[in-house]
């Protein structure tokens, strides 16, 4: 083991930690230090970039109409249905 840690060391260990931090806590914790290790690990190495791939263009959008439609309101709505049934 690492550190010289043995198998029941390392198990009141956890324990310790369990009862200190609770059971909620620990999995937040966990995931903290192994972003703050990899971090450290590409720091140290010389990656300089991100482990996600980013686009390089932005996606084109639908070209927009010149004169938008307009929609009538309720009360031109009700007068030009009474027109169309006359």
């Amino acid at each position: 083991m690492p550190f010289g840690i043995s198998l029941p060391e390392l198990l009141i260990l956890l324990v310790v930690l369990l009862l200190v931090f609770g059971a909620k806590r620990l999995p937040e914790m966990g995931k903290s230090l192994g972003k703050g290790m990899r971090e450290f690990k590409d720091a140290v190495s010389g990656i300089d970039e991100p482990t996600t791939p980013t686009p390089s263009e932005p996606a084109e959008l639908p070209p927009v109409n010149s004169q938008p439609t307009a929609m009538p309101q309720s009360g031109e709505a009700e007068e030009s249905e009474r027109e169309k049934v006359s």
